[in-house]
């Protein structure tokens, strides 16, 4: 399933996964139109686009200003929400930044489909991060929603204001609960997008990993290209409007097993266990995976690039790009 010549609009199409999903859909002759801050502390990067920007249309604003979204929603037939401060730390040092883009400019642009374009389809990019620390595993839909930090919290809010809208003004909006995506594009500078990004930094540039803790927390990770389709099929699928979906991945490996797979695909590298720092420890949920098989069965879909692959393919394009992305 793709779109093809349409107009779509993608809210943090310079960052990581908004750059790979503008970039799918470039391929396939859609008009596309990517909106972001490019705000320092968050995931935008010009470089992400540089060698398709030409087939671009881009508008540099920021999600929080309505009146700026209230024009680049018109006569859309996609809209793909992801912009989003992704940062646990920031959220809990700076709650009321979170708010303003996780919960109030969702708002906003519910508002401006609602009043300029109401057959707009939309696809929100959320997190796990909002069912906190998991009571079983692997994780559903049904699970309890309790966040740890300010981050969930207004994730949570974003994703109910979509269910809502659809609810009451009809707006077809479909929620995908994103685990750890990684791959070629991702924030590396640091580690508020993703800790695989400031590990394969700290490799590249000859530093050590530091896993914290023993290592033994599971995680499950998503290769980009397999996020960028289920996206694409969320946002085509009838069946998907007014309903939550997680993603995930039959793979799960611990820290320390994650650490190791990386470590053996840069020469000369290696990791350390520290202990964990307390304002992270205070947030940490322990073992997670995620339980995708609705989204799976409902839609065909499975992940197609296993992690090993999924690595070797994100270390070879920051070989090349690492100075780019410092």
């Amino acid at each position: 399933m793709q779109i093809f010549n349409r107009k779509v609009l993608i809210t943090g199409g310079m960052g990581f996964i908004g750059s790979n999903l503008a970039r799918r859909l470039v391929e396939n002759n859609n008009q596309v139109t990517v909106v972001d801050s490019l705000i320092p502390e968050y995931g935008g990067n010009p470089r992400n686009i540089h060698d398709f920007k030409d087939k671009l249309t881009i508008n540099l604003s920021d999600v929080r200003d309505p009146f700026s979204i209230d024009q680049l929603v018109k006569e859309k037939d996609y809209l793909f929400n992801l912009a989003g401060q992704t940062s646990h730390l920031d959220s809990m040092e700076n709650p009321f930044t979170d708010l303003d883009i996780n919960a109030r400019a969702q708002l906003s642009i519910l508002e401006a489909c609602r009043k300029n374009n109401p057959s707009a389809r939309i696809v929100f990019a959320s997190t796990r991060q909002i069912y906190g620390k998991p009571a079983y595993l692997p994780v559903d839909e049904k699970h309890p929603l309790h966040p740890v930090d300010i981050n969930g919290v207004n994730k949570m809010a974003g994703e109910w204001y979509h269910l809502l809208y659809h609810q009451v003004h009809g707006i077809q909006s479909s929620i995908l609960r994103l685990t750890n995506t990684y791959g070629p594009r991702m924030r590396i500078r640091d580690s508020k997008q993703t800790f695989l990004g400031i590990w394969i930094r700290n490799l590249l540039e000859g530093k050590k990993i530091q896993v914290f803790g023993d290592g033994k927390q599971r995680r499950d990770y998503n290769y980009v290209d397999d996020v960028v389709y289920a996206l694409i099929l969320a946002a085509t699928q009838q069946e998907a409007v007014g309903k939550v979906y997680n993603l995930g991945a039959p793979d799960p490996l611990s820290l320390e097993q994650t650490a190791q797979v990386i470590c053996e695909e840069i020469k000369d590298s290696s990791y350390e266990k520290i202990p964990f720092p307390e304002k992270r420890k205070a947030i940490d949920v322990g073992d997670f995976i995620c339980d995708y098989k609705s989204f799976a069965s409902t839609f065909n879909w499975s992940p197609q690039v296993k992690f090993r692959e999924g690595i070797q393919k994100t270390i070879g394009y920051f070989q090349q790009e690492l100075n780019h992305y410092l």
